[in-house]
């Protein structure tokens, strides 16, 4: 991902902050195009709905804790956003990018739909609400180095906008001064960060392979993400524990220790550092500091 500095410019089209939103950024030919579900109807009928385009639309799971997201392009896309409208129920918030000129075609967008539904699948960071996982499009060499360029000032733009579902957290690029943190509980022992896009367990930690008998009564949208964990292969059974096969970002701290322990979570006091300091203590501490 290109990791230059880069400016976006947001327009209210509807003067509300929570509606219709046109987003631009420098040096760009692609436009970004943000709507709560509830003024869709209201929206469909601007130009931009005419374009062909990649669409996201994102919403809470049904049955668990966390998002859920479906993936999909159209030429255009305002016939494919009505469908939706009328037969997905989860998604409450919509996003498209298009490009000005008509630059981009159906084989452009397939090709955008099918990289964004790999990277998604890749980083299991949300429930996706595709059945599918579309072939990779035949495009020219020339289209195919135009549309890497076109996905990645996407990328560059989803995290801006609050969506983190195509990003994996890369080990090596935390700073050595960061403290890490340990979760013990059942068997299980973990290690993690508690970072700005969500708290990262690591790679190799271990988690309790069942759960406490009260645990799916209690807590069943944490029961249901281990299972879930467990199905998509972030967890694999490893004698009488359960692994994690790849770093993973989950909302909260809390949330990370119900599922390592798969016991009743209290992140900020089950999470500790080297010296036995929970993370309640570590965030009391720096908020001393600064207010200092």
């Amino acid at each position: 991902m290109n990791t230059s500095p880069f400016s976006l410019r947001i327009f209210v089209a509807d003067g509300d902050p929570d509606g219709l939103r046109l987003v631009d950024r420098s040096n760009w030919i692609g436009k970004a195009v943000i709507f709560p579900r509830a003024v869709f109807t209201k929206v469909r009928t601007r130009s931009e709905f005419n374009e062909t385009g990649i669409y996201l639309l994102l919403g809470p799971r049904p049955d668990a804790e966390g998002d859920m997201l479906y993936i999909g392009e159209g030429d255009p896309v305002g016939p494919r956003l009505d469908s939706h409208y009328a037969k997905k129920d989860f998604w409450t918030q919509g996003l498209f990018f298009v490009a000005s000129n008509g630059a981009l075609n159906k084989a452009h967008v397939q090709y955008l739909e099918s990289k964004l539904i790999a990277r998604a699948l890749d980083a299991k960071r949300v429930a996706l609400d595709n059945l599918n996982k579309p072939t990779v499009p035949t495009l020219s060499e020339a289209d195919r180095a135009d549309m890497d360029v076109f996905l990645d000032y996407i990328m560059g733009m989803l995290p801006v906008l609050g969506i983190h579902a195509f990003e994996k957290i890369v080990v090596a690029e935390i700073p050595k001064t960061e403290r890490l943190l340990h979760c013990k509980g059942r068997g299980g022992t973990a290690t993690g960060l508690d970072t700005s896009q969500g708290f990262v367990v690591f790679k190799d930690s271990l988690a309790a392979v069942d759960e406490v008998p009260s645990f799916v009564h209690h807590w069943p949208m944490y029961s249901k993400l281990r299972s879930d964990l467990q199905q998509n292969g972030v967890l694999v059974k490893e004698g009488v524990l359960l692994r994690f096969t790849q770093d993973y970002t989950f909302s909260s701290p809390s949330t990370a220790s119900a599922v390592v322990t798969g016991s009743s979570p209290n992140g900020r006091v089950d999470w500790k550092d080297g010296t036995g300091k929970t993370l309640k203590e570590i965030q009391q501490e720096e908020a001393e500091q600064t207010d200092e």
